[in-house]
């Protein structure tokens, strides 16, 4: 290889070092701001999941929260629906957070119940408590197979979408999975796994908040 080719190879790494190097940067600073977001809601949570005997999930209510709204909503865990079916209905943390935690707390003694792990539980979160029946039947354990299946068959058709259409949807775990789609109408099929990845990030930060 002559100088000139190694030269122009050189700049080439360099860019895109510089440029991996953002990316990552920006990441964690991102990661970050979530984070303490999220973390102020910690007293609110810790009060709720005594209320609702389960402590030990803590954590997991702040990967939710992590999930559905990053800490930026008045409606922290999206509980308007589980509460009377329509969004937007919960505008208040407080009220959101106690209803939420309710809510998870019914799909994990349900799935306690019924055989089935915590994640089932977790998916049940977005898909509804219906799902725990589904996984009882289908091998008592969440998987995102069976999750995708339940978006596809079940849900999608109960809520309109009969012709089962598919719609954009890009994160690492679903570019990887399928290329990165959803079905309409039919929640988020990787709900439990974006829940247990941000849960992680939760566990290994908490010191910092």
């Amino acid at each position: 290889m002559n100088k000139k080719k190694k030269s122009i190879l050189k700049k080439v790494l360099l860019l895109v070092s510089i440029m991996i190097l953002t990316l990552g940067g920006y990441y964690l600073y991102r990661n970050y701001q979530i984070l303490k977001q999220v973390h102020q809601y910690e007293e609110q949570v810790e009060k709720a999941v005594q209320e609702e005997n389960i402590p030990q999930y803590r954590d997991l209510v702040l990967g939710i929260i992590f999930t559905e709204t990053k800490g930026e909503h008045n409606d922290p865990m999206q509980s308007s629906e589980s509460t009377g079916g329509y969004p937007n209905q919960i505008e208040e943390s407080q009220e959101s957070i106690e209803q939420g935690v309710a809510f998870l707390a019914t799909a994990i003694k349900k799935a306690d119940a019924e055989g089935c792990d915590l994640w089932t539980a977790v998916q049940a979160y977005n898909f509804g408590l219906d799902y725990i029946d589904y996984v009882a039947e289908n091998g008592k354990t969440n998987r995102l197979e069976l999750a995708e299946r339940y978006s596809k068959s079940t849900l999608s058709p109960e809520l309109g979408n009969n012709e089962q259409t598919k719609y954009r949807y890009l994160s690492y775990q679903s570019v990887l999975y399928n290329g990165g789609y959803l079905y309409h109408n039919g929640g988020n099929f990787f709900y439990a796994d974006l829940v247990k990845a941000n849960e992680k990030k939760i566990e290994q930060t908490n010191f910092l908040f």
